[in-house]
């Protein structure tokens, strides 16, 4: 299927690692032209090379996306490198742990800072590019923004909000022909995923107790399946696709868990 997206220029925050790197693959395997923006420059520009050495197109901008200036100026590279910008994928962010009754006020404020600022910055600095290419946006939400963790509020409510800001674009931009949707992850296997779960005392037994849990096929979702829904939601394939929260996580959400068990 021809997703209709060659030579399309698609910002991806937080490309070379986890989800963001399986987006960029698989633009790059639909001859679009992914642009990486972040602050890992080594792994960012090893994949660049990677996709070079293949024919393939890419970028990557350095950016410390906390930070307006290097958001502002991250978009502004993009646009003169290329002369436009045809969709922005909002993924970068981490799961901080920063909680309620061991968090703080700051740390608050600070995992805000670093998991849900850039996601308004990168889509205000974008959106006159997104309008004369009548583009749009995926933004990279999370599970718990539905269902709760525990012990991790900043990083829920990050989520919470990037998921309202997506139908809150939706409506705004409907008169621009932009669409916004957002894909939801539950259990990923990502560097960061990994790092997480090596923090337990047995990492093996934790992993099998979480994956146990998901209803189809007792496994992690991976990147590349979570790719394939978001690259899908900024192609001609889903023109008429605004304002949804796509769930790719085998029934993890919303199906009874004591389904994995049967």
């Amino acid at each position: 299927m021809d997703l209709g997206i060659r030579d399309h220029v698609v910002i991806v925050t937080g490309g070379s690692k986890g989800i963001g790197e399986g987006i960029c693959c698989c633009l790059a395997d639909e001859q679009a032209i992914p642009v990486i923006v972040g602050r890992s420059p080594e792994e960012g520009n090893r994949l660049v090379e990677q996709f070079k050495s293949e024919g393939i197109n890419a970028g990557y901008i350095l950016a410390e996306l906390a930070n307006l200036e290097d958001c502002k100026s991250a978009v502004q590279q993009v646009s003169t490198i290329y002369g436009r910008i045809d969709a922005l994928v909002n993924n970068a962010g981490a799961n901080d742990g920063v909680g309620l009754e061991k968090g703080s006020p700051e740390g608050f404020l600070n995992s805000l800072k670093n998991n849900l600022h850039h996601y308004y910055y990168l889509a205000h600095y974008c959106l006159p590019w997104l309008k004369k290419s009548e583009g749009s946006i995926v933004n990279v939400s999370s599970k718990t923004a539905i269902t709760g963790q525990g012990g991790t509020s900043a990083y829920a409510a990050a989520k919470g909000a990037q998921l309202a800001l997506t139908r809150e674009w939706a409506v705004e931009l409907l008169k621009y022909n932009i669409r916004v949707n957002a894909v939801v992850p539950a259990e990923v296997m990502t560097p960061l995923y990994e790092k997480w779960i090596s923090g337990f005392d047995q990492p093996a037994k934790k992993l099998a107790e979480i994956t146990k849990k998901i209803p189809l096929g007792n496994r992690m979702t991976t990147k590349e399946e979570m790719a394939a829904m978001a690259v899908y939601l900024l192609s001609k394939q889903a023109a008429h696709m605004t304002g949804q929260f796509l769930y790719v996580d085998g029934g993890y959400v919303h199906l009874d868990r004591a389904l994995a068990g049967a």
